[in-house]
């Protein structure tokens, strides 16, 4: 074992990785396990690992979001109880859940973590988020009926300290049930492939922005900790609205239609 790693050593490692096609991400990842082995190799005295310092990580691409859009949305809550081998308090359980991740903007976590004290809904929720932070967010009557529509068909007793959304057994409704419910009406209807569960929290924020939202209230509704977060809401806007103006604006399809004509062999 050397007695010393060089900068120009980890250097040399990360190069030939990324020559093997190892994406950005993927190099972070490896290089975050590289400084974890030489922390401890050096706080054991065993190498002198202090060229770590040197190291920055590989800048990673920004991932937008992708909502699905207003009419994928409605189709989606629409059709969301129309399963015809599932009892009927299942379906509307399901439609209860997915009307909340669209309507209240909640991770999935969040919506089947709720426990039965909520009940009866009013206008206003507290949910308990990441790092245990509790935050407000508003309850749209169309949130309130699809819930209370659930409530009324499940045969289970739904006590102060149950779960709210219970699986067939009576326990607690799972991420991975969501996700393939989800699924399955993703195929059926013909929806997008990103149509998952955090997609339809995604699309709170996207379509809220788009109507005019503020930017820091739907921070709030998010729960995000940073503004920077939600910022990136704003992208998928501009970028909606550079779609808009390149296929509306008379000199954007001009200069396309220009483009198009120099771009032709003939």
């Amino acid at each position: 074992m050397p007695e010393k790693i060089l900068v120009s050593d980890i250097r040399a490692f990360l190069a030939q990785r990324r020559q093997s096609g190892l994406c950005a991400r993927s190099l972070a990842r490896s290089l975050c396990g590289i400084r974890s082995l030489l922390k401890w190799l050096h706080q054991q005295e065993r190498i002198d690992a202090t060229a770590l310092d040197a190291i920055r990580t590989p800048k990673l691409p920004q991932l937008l979001p992708k909502p699905i859009d207003v009419e994928e949305a409605k189709t989606l809550l629409e059709e969301s109880s129309t399963s015809p081998n599932k009892p009927d308090w299942c379906e509307a359980r399901d439609t209860a859940v997915f009307t909340m991740l669209y309507g209240c903007g909640l991770r999935v976590s969040e919506a089947i973590n709720l426990n039965a004290n909520i009940l009866p809904l009013g206008e206003r929720l507290i949910v308990t988020g990441k790092g245990n932070k509790e935050r407000i967010v508003p309850v749209l009557p169309t949130v309130r009926e699809s819930l209370k529509q659930y409530v009324q068909l499940c045969p289970f007793a739904l006590t102060p300290e149950s779960p709210l959304f219970l699986g067939k057994r009576g326990r607690r409704l799972g991420t991975r049930a969501v996700r393939a419910r989800l699924a399955e009406l993703r195929e059926t209807l013909h929806l997008p492939p990103q149509t998952t569960p955090h997609a339809l929290r995604h699309s709170f924020a996207t379509h809220l922005l788009n109507a005019g939202g503020d930017l820091r209230t739907i921070q709030e509704l998010l729960g995000h900790s940073s503004l920077s977060s939600t910022q990136i809401y704003t992208a998928l806007e501009t970028n909606h609205l550079l779609r808009v103006y390149e296929e509306s604006h008379p000199r954007a399809r001009r200069s396309a239609s220009n483009k198009a004509r120099k771009d032709s062999p003939c």
